[in-house]
């Protein structure tokens, strides 16, 4: 028996995508760009999930933008900021996603001002210093913010962060890559010029995501080639990937609350199982205002620690250290090491679905005990 705890990094495709998916495999092969009959059968797949994922967000269907995921849409969104909205100064945070900091890093080559917010031990960052950097700003800014952190689980408010960069006119992109599904999310009430989504994150395919793009902000594409997604994104549009993130994301948020209330109860128990029954251990993140389907633990120093995510493996249980962008990388990640968690203490992050059984955390806190 495998024991699943890496929602956080990818979760299962649900059957709802799978049959859409294999509907559109079976029934339409046309190029969505062709203007005969098939390939408008191919244009109006693509066309009904825009809808679905409009209608989602509250947003306009001229909003919304299909990518290979939130990487490609991240690193579009911070170059055409610089480029085409004349943004000199971008307010971000360390913990951010790799796609956003790695970006930044390049971006910073090009004259362009990166500030990084301080955070406290649980990974939010001072709303006091960024309304202070936005007053005293006297050039182009925006402000890049993931609305729950991938490796701890803390969230931000975005509705606050909205309001100030609101009153400072400076734009505002999220990473909403982790709520994107698990959380209601309505622009027209939280005002964003910019936010993404990967299609794995909410129980639909990889390799498929979307941007929304506030029709009142106008950027040119990352990737050059045909007019697709109306000049945005050049490329035949992955329409197997497209029709089966909408159709992960309509199952998603129509059982929203049944799923969330199930999670939390998990995370919950989990929790208390842990810090039970395992000496020294903690929580690293938010204690109010955190993404439920994260948890991550830290373990006391201790020899029995030093291979512990192989050992919960073999025994069974799928876990991470963090980010799983970094697999394979057993250092410490940028982000407990900005919350000062100790290099010597051992940091695993379960990250639950509702798949996931009160029996299976049973066998994790039993094997975590023995492990210890």
């Amino acid at each position: 028996m495998r024991i699943y705890l890496d929602n956080a990094a990818t979760t299962h495709l649900c059957n709802e995508a799978k049959i859409e998916m294999i509907r559109v495999m079976n029934d339409v092969n046309g190029n969505p760009s062709s203007i005969h009959a098939e390939g408008r059968m191919a244009r109006t797949v693509i066309e009904n999930a825009r809808k679905i994922i409009a209608k989602v967000l509250n947003a306009s269907v001229g909003e919304i933008f299909f990518t290979s995921g939130s990487t490609e849409a991240t690193n579009m969104i911070l170059n055409g900021a610089v480029n085409n909205l004349q943004v000199k100064r971008i307010i971000t945070s360390p913990i951010e996603h790799h796609c956003v900091l790695h970006t930044l890093e390049k971006i910073k080559n090009n004259d362009v001002e990166i500030i990084y917010l301080p955070i406290n031990k649980s990974g939010e960052v001072s709303l006091n210093e960024l309304e202070k950097l936005l007053f005293e700003s006297n050039v182009k800014t925006m402000v890049t913010l993931m609305h729950a952190n991938n490796e701890i689980g803390t969230m931000h408010n975005l509705q606050n962060i909205s309001e100030i960069c609101h009153r400072y006119n400076a734009i505002f992109h999220s990473d909403t890559t982790q709520t994107i599904g698990h959380v209601q999310m309505d622009v027209q009430l939280t005002k964003l010029h910019f936010l993404t989504g990967s299609a794995h994150k909410f129980y639909g395919p990889k390799g498929v995501g979307f941007v929304y793009i506030n029709a009142d902000v106008h950027i040119e594409p990352l990737i050059l080639g045909g007019s697709q997604e109306r000049n945005m994104r050049a490329g035949t549009e992955n329409i197997i990937g497209i029709a089966g993130m909408a159709a992960a994301l309509e199952f998603s948020l129509g059982h929203i609350e049944q799923f969330q209330k199930k999670i939390e109860a998990l995370r919950d128990y989990l929790k208390e199982g842990i810090l039970k029954n395992i000496s020294g251990t903690y929580i690293n993140g938010a204690d109010s205002n955190f993404l439920p389907k994260v948890l991550s633990v830290s373990f006391p120093n201790s020899p029995k620690n030093e291979m512990l995510l192989m050992n919960l493996d073999i025994n069974g249980i799928s876990a991470s250290g963090g980010s799983a962008c970094s697999s394979g990388v057993e250092t410490q990640s940028g982000v407990l090491d900005h919350i000062n968690e100790p290099a010597e203490r051992k940091t695993v992050r379960f990250s639950f679905s509702h798949h996931n059984t009160f029996d299976e955390l049973d066998h994790v806190v039993a094997t975590l005990k023995r492990l210890f």
